[in-house]
């Protein structure tokens, strides 16, 4: 099953300095249709004026992942813990027992950001939060894992739960195969470019839900990146 999620059906909030849109329910918006994906909760779809951001604030057993798309990010958090996060690289923090946060886009242009939140599968453990850059050549013609419940094994950023998170680049006309399984929750999202799914097509920032498939086989219509999240 291929579901397309048109951008234009995607919750909005403009608060002036933060211009959201969220594929499952959040904060003021609420769809019975849309709780999640699986065990994804959240997927945010945010841009953030200059010299703006989210103040302190707390979580707990969360997995977060923040894949920035163009910008930077600056976060601080109660453990001491402070980085900037540049176009095309990633930041995770699993909030376990508890984590208070600061981030904030400290640059003089807007970032455009998914943050992403995935239910963990193992709660009350101690919060930890970790970012990687991840050459944007990597990318080009292929998924590559940037976070995953088997960290060693993708050679990627570790999350406590059983999902992973990827990117793709592709030109025009190329494709790019994912392989999964049909009981699992695969969700897409083409920041640019137009894409065909499975022969599905989609427009740039439209959510693509999947499950029931065994291989997701992307093909760019147009020059594209690609983020997904497989999770169970």
């Amino acid at each position: 099953m291929i579901d397309i999620r048109p951008f234009a059906t995607l919750g909005h909030a403009d608060h002036g300095w933060l211009d959201a849109r969220h594929h499952f329910s959040f904060a003021s918006y609420h769809d019975p249709a849309r709780m999640g994906w699986g065990a994804i909760r959240v997927w945010n779809d945010d841009t953030i004026a200059a010299q703006s951001g989210f103040p302190p604030h707390s979580h707990n057993d969360m997995e977060i992942i923040t894949f920035v798309r163009t910008g930077a990010i600056t976060h601080k958090d109660s453990l001491g813990n402070q980085g900037r996060t540049g176009a095309g690289d990633v930041q995770v923090m699993s909030a376990g027992t508890g984590i208070t946060h600061a981030e904030y886009n400290v640059e003089d242009y807007a970032t455009t950001l998914f943050q992403i939140w995935i239910i963990p599968d193992r709660a009350g453990e101690e919060p930890g939060w970790g970012q990687r850059t991840f050459p944007n050549p990597g990318r080009q013609g292929g998924f590559v894992v940037l976070a995953s419940g088997t960290p060693e094994a993708d050679d990627a950023l570790s999350i406590r739960t059983d999902a992973k998170v990827a990117a793709a680049t592709l030109k025009a006309g190329q494709t790019a195969t994912w392989q999964t399984s049909e009981s699992r929750h695969p969700y897409l999202v083409a920041p640019t470019g137009r894409i065909r799914v499975n022969g599905v097509e989609a427009n740039p920032r439209d959510g693509i839900a999947i499950t029931g498939e065994t291989a997701i086989l992307v093909e760019a219509i147009e020059d594209t990146e690609i983020v997904l999240v497989d999770a169970a």
